[in-house]
Formats: C-alpha cells, sequence, structure tokens
C-alpha cells in the first residue's frame, strides 16, 4: 500500500525525483573522493615534503566540499519540495472522499479517526517521502560505493566490513520486525484519544452539568496513559538501535586499526591508505546507520498509509448516477412510494411502507414519537441515506437518479442540532448563496424572527460567530440556521424539529412569516409541539416506522389513535375541540 500511494502522489513531480536523484549522485560521488585526496596528500605530499601539492590538493578538496554542501542543499530543496506537494495532494484527495461520505461511512470511520488519517497519517507518509529523497538515496550510494573505493584500498581488511555490515542489518532487522505492530497499536491508540478529548470538547455543558469532570479526566489519562505506554515501548526499541549501532562502528574502526598497523608494519600498505580506509570504512557504516534509521519510518509510514488507503478505497453508498437527471419535471414535489430503510446490521428496519406526497406549496408536517423514524425519514429526502426499499422522488425524480448537485440546490435543510461555522452572521447565512445581498439576509432574519437581536450584535451582518455558533443561544443558533435556508432560495424546506428551542409566541410569528413570505415553498416539517403542525396542509403520523395516519389536524383527531394520544399529552383533552 505505501509503495502504491507514494507512486501514485509522487508520478507527477517526475522531474523533482530526478534533481533528487541527480544531486545526491553528485554529492555522494564529491564525499567519497575526499578519502582519496586525503590519502594522497598524507602519502605524496606530507611524506615527500611537497608543499605545493598539499597547497594544491587541499585547494581541491575545498572546492569538492563546497560542491557537496551545494549539491546536498539542492537536493534536500527538491526532495522537501516533491513531499510537500505530495502531503498536499493526499490531504485534498482525502477530504474530497470523505466530503463525498454518506452518514454511514462517516460513522464507520468515526469523526476523530477521519481527522487523525489527514493529519497525522498523511504526515507521517510525507516525512518518509522527505526522508526518502534525502537519507534513503544518500545512504544506499554512500555504502555501495564506499565498499568498492575501500576495497580498492585495502583489500584485505574488507571482511571487517562485511562483518560490520551483516551484525548492523541483523540487529536493525530485528528491532524494525518489533516495531511494525507497535506503530499499528500506536495510530488506534491516537484515534482514541482524539476521540475521547473530542467528545469531552464537544460535550464539556453535559460533563459540567453532571459533575463528571473527575470521571472524565480519568477516562483522558487511561487513553493517555494507552498512548504513553505504546510509545515509551517504541522509544525503548528506537534507543537501543543507537549505540547498538556505534559499538559496531567503534569495534570496526579498532579492528581497522590493529590490523591495519600490522599491513602497514610489514610494508603492504601506506599510512594514507590506511587513513582513506578507514574513512571509507566509517561513511559506508555511517550510510548503512542512515538507512536503518531511516527504515524504522517506513513501517510507521507503511501503518499510516494503510489506514489513508482504507479511506480512499472507500465508497460512499451515495453513488452517483451515469446518467444523472438535472431537469426536474415536478419542482418542488416530493412524494415517498413504499419506503423503507434498515441500518447495515439492524436486526429490523427504521421505515417501512412509507407512503405520502408532498405538492408545491404544501406544508406536511411529520410527527410521531420518540423513535418513530422522523429524522431518519427527512433525511431520506436530500439523499443523506439511500432507501433499502421502496422510492423517494423529489421534484418528480427519484434521487438515486437525480443529479445530486442539482438536487440539493432545490432543497434546504434545517438539522435538529443546528450547526454555525467559525466567521460571522453574514458569512454563515451565505454558506448556500455567496451572491446574496445584505438585504436578502435581512429579509430572511426577518422571516425567522432574528432581526432584532442580530441588530443588537456588534457589528450586526459582520458580528462574528465561534465555531458551532457557541457564542449565540441555542434558540438563536436555530434562528440563524432557519435565515440560512432561506437565504438559499430552495423549492422545498426541510424542517428537522426546528422550532423545538422556540418559545411559543416567537414560533407562532415564525410560521406565519414562513407560510406568509414563502407560499410557493413546499414545507416537510418535523415538530414535538402539536401546536406547530395544526394549520399544516396534511400531517404524516408515524408509529415504530410505519405510517398510521395521513390528513389534517382535526381528522386525525377524529380517526388515529396515535395522533390523538399526542395531541392529548400535550393539549389535553379540551384542545381537541
Amino acid at each position: 500500500m505505501l509503495g502504491r500511494l507514494l507512486l501514485r502522489y509522487l508520478k507527477p513531480y517526475t522531474w523533482l525525483i530526478v534533481g533528487v536523484l541527480l544531486f545526491q549522485i553528485l554529492s555522494v560521488a564529491a564525499t567519497l573522493t575526499l578519502p582519496r585526496l586525503n590519502a594522497a596528500i598524507i602519502d605524496d605530499g606530507i611524506a615527500k615534503g611537497d608543499t605545493a601539492f598539499i597547497w594544491s590538493t587541499g585547494g581541491l578538496m575545498l572546492a569538492i566540499s563546497l560542491g557537496q554542501i551545494v549539491a546536498a542543499i539542492i537536493a534536500t530543496y527538491f526532495a522537501a519540495k516533491a513531499a510537500m506537494r505530495v502531503g498536499r495532494d493526499i490531504r485534498n484527495d482525502v477530504f474530497d472522499k470523505v466530503s463525498a461520505f454518506s452518514e454511514r461511512e462517516v460513522s464507520h470511520f468515526g469523526p476523530g479517526s477521519l481527522i487523525t488519517r489527514n493529519t497525522n497519517d498523511v504526515q507521517q507518509v510525507q516525512m518518509l517521502a522527505m526522508t526518502g529523497g534525502t537519507m534513503l538515496v544518500s545512504a544506499p550510494l554512500m555504502a555501495g560505493f564506499g565498499i568498492f573505493m575501500a576495497l580498492q584500498q585495502d583489500a584485505g581488511l574488507s571482511w571487517l566490513i562485511w562483518a560490520a555490515v551483516i551484525t548492523i542489518l541483523v540487529v536493525a532487522t530485528l528491532v524494525i520486525s518489533r516495531m511494525v505492530p507497535l506503530f499499528r497499536t500506536f495510530q488506534v491508540r491516537l484515534d482514541a484519544v482524539n476521540r475521547v478529548l473530542r467528545e469531552q470538547l464537544t460535550g464539556i455543558r453535559v460533563v459540567r452539568a453532571f459533575v463528571r469532570e473527575p470521571i472524565e479526566e480519568q477516562r483522558f489519562s487511561v487513553a493517555n496513559h494507552d498512548i504513553m505506554d505504546v510509545g515509551r515501548r517504541v522509544g525503548t526499541l528506537f534507543i537501543t538501535l543507537f549505540p547498538l549501532f556505534m559499538l559496531v562502528l567503534n569495534v570496526t574502526v579498532v579492528g581497522v586499526i590493529w590490523f591495519g598497523a600490522i599491513e602497514v608494519d610489514a610494508g603492504q600498505v601506506q599510512v594514507g591508505t590506511l587513513f582513506a580506509f578507514m574513512q571509507y570504512v566509517g561513511i559506508i557504516l555511517s550510510g548503512v546507520l542512515m538507512a536503518a534509521f531511516t527504515t524504522i519510518m517506513i513501517p510507521r509510514a507503511a501503518v499510516s498509509a494503510e489506514r489513508i488507503g482504507e479511506v480512499l478505497a472507500s465508497e460512499s453508498t451515495l453513488t452517483r448516477p451515469e446518467q444523472p437527471v438535472g431537469d426536474f419535471p415536478a419542482p418542488g414535489t416530493v412524494e415517498f412510494r413504499d419506503a423503507a430503510f434498515q441500518y447495515p446490521g439492524a436486526e429490523h428496519g427504521v421505515l417501512e411502507g412509507v407512503t405520502f406526497r408532498a405538492d408545491p406549496g404544501e406544508t406536511v408536517a411529520i410527527v410521531g414519537s420518540t423513535g418513530a423514524g422522523k429524522t431518519t425519514l427527512v433525511s431520506l429526502i436530500p439523499r443523506l441515506f439511500d432507501v433499502t426499499g421502496g422510492a423517494v422522488l423529489v421534484n418528480g425524480v427519484d434521487v438515486r437518479e437525480a443529479d445530486l448537485d442539482e438536487l440539493w440546490k432545490t432543497i434546504g435543510l434545517v438539522p435538529q442540532r443546528p450547526f454555525l461555522f467559525a466567521g460571522t452572521v453574514a458569512s454563515n447565512l451565505r454558506f448556500g448563496r455567496e451572491e446574496a445581498t445584505d438585504a436578502d439576509l435581512w429579509h430572511a432574519l426577518e422571516i425567522a424572527q432574528g432581526r432584532d437581536f442580530v441588530a443588537e450584535m456588534e457589528g450586526g451582518l459582520d458580528a462574528r460567530i465561534s465555531q458551532g455558533g457557541t457564542n449565540v443561544s441555542g434558540g438563536q443558533r436555530q434562528r440563524l440556521a432557519i435565515a440560512r435556508a432561506i437565504v438559499h432560495r430552495p423549492r422545498i424546506l426541510v424542517f428537522d424539529d426546528s422550532f423545538s428551542a422556540l418559545d411559543l409566541t416567537t414560533d407562532a410569528r415564525l410560521r406565519q412569516a414562513l407560510w406568509r413570505e414563502l407560499p410557493d415553498v413546499t414545507k416537510v416539517v418535523v415538530a414535538q409541539r402539536v401546536s406547530t403542525i395544526t394549520d399544516a396542509d396534511r400531517i404524516v403520523v408515524l408509529e415504530d416506522g410505519r405510517v398510521v395516519g395521513v390528513g389534517r389536524h382535526d381528522e386525525l383527531v377524529e380517526t388515529c389513535q396515535t395522533y390523538r394520544e399526542i395531541v392529548e399529552s400535550q393539549l389535553g383533552v379540551e384542545a381537541q375541540a
């Protein structure tokens, strides 16, 4: 997975990869040339007292060193540029994929895990791409060509090099093989920390209301200690590598000096050649060390690439049709035809056999007890889910055959839990129609009964809104969400229990303004309060996911036992008249 992912995202930047390879080769070539020139200075310059040769060769070494530095900087620049672009492209693709997910896919992965995959996991792959363009390229070149150059200096001591290299590779393999499962566990526990923290920040009011701070602190502490434990074990393995590698390096150097001194004493090797061989041994083992340390990053990046690949390979259940319908024959209509829905793995369906129709300009109310399936039903209209049976037609077209972008343009959804984005009142209201004028925004606020409190806010339409709308009350947040849907100018407005945070007076004024100002807009209203829906053109009564009554308020009071019980529980027997 890691190889396929890097190949896929590095392919557009082949010119950068070629640049990295070219300048890394130049940098390594310069590095490997220096020991030989150093040996020449010792054997041919110092030993013979040739000062001119020492100066000329030293100047050449200085020039090569400067060239090596420049080549290394350029190679690192190209590698960093390629890695940053790869990270950017992966994040864009993951974001686009997640944006197309239905509620089912988002629930499957979890918001916290999706955030981790698009941040920490992408960063791990990006870091590997960066180090791969520097250390993983230069290290094999240094080790391979270093061995070749060292053998030219003294082939008799080559066994020391092979013994050191094999020892380092064996140690690295044993340690890295133990790190792979730990890295996988680390990412899973990082998801858990993010999930717990996200829940606590989102539900801070509930936590404080029930005095759960000590329990939640303990819960976070457990998740935090879990990830610390895995991180400590990874760190322990990691820090054992460096002392072991240094031990091998130092033992090898001692061996070179010991056995090399014997050869020098026998006149088989010159002192300069022995020093050059020692330098090549250092270069070779440094290359192996760099490759080993960089290789440690591969298992973690592989785990991260696998997690990213799971997201990119997941197909949304909201598949777009091959020939989407963009021209709607009956704008503003909503029709359920024997619709059914069942969550994956559930024993029983949430909805079954739902049939009703809303014509343009009509107000259709959905009412029922808690758990009757009201929210699931209205979620089928904008195709947040797909029906598992029957069909849902919007604007005269089955939503599974409609062009999703065109479908969503005709629908204004006010969810049960309205969400506002960080920005201003105006930026939130223009969320669905950026070209809306200030006059349009004030008109929508007037309909939603939000003009007065917005006018009192510092800055008016330019007043700041914090993430989630936490700096405004629940009722204000709900009215701003309603105004946002109105600014969108939809043909169909869907209110999922959107009036529950409003007092009865504001509720009544808002509904009157909606009916008066938007007479041609179809309105589908989920409500808990009967007073909100008594004037609806049609009321659909749900019980255990089935339609048990359809009609006007007066008719249902007489004919539907379930609706009559709801009315009696809220308005009393006298309200039936």
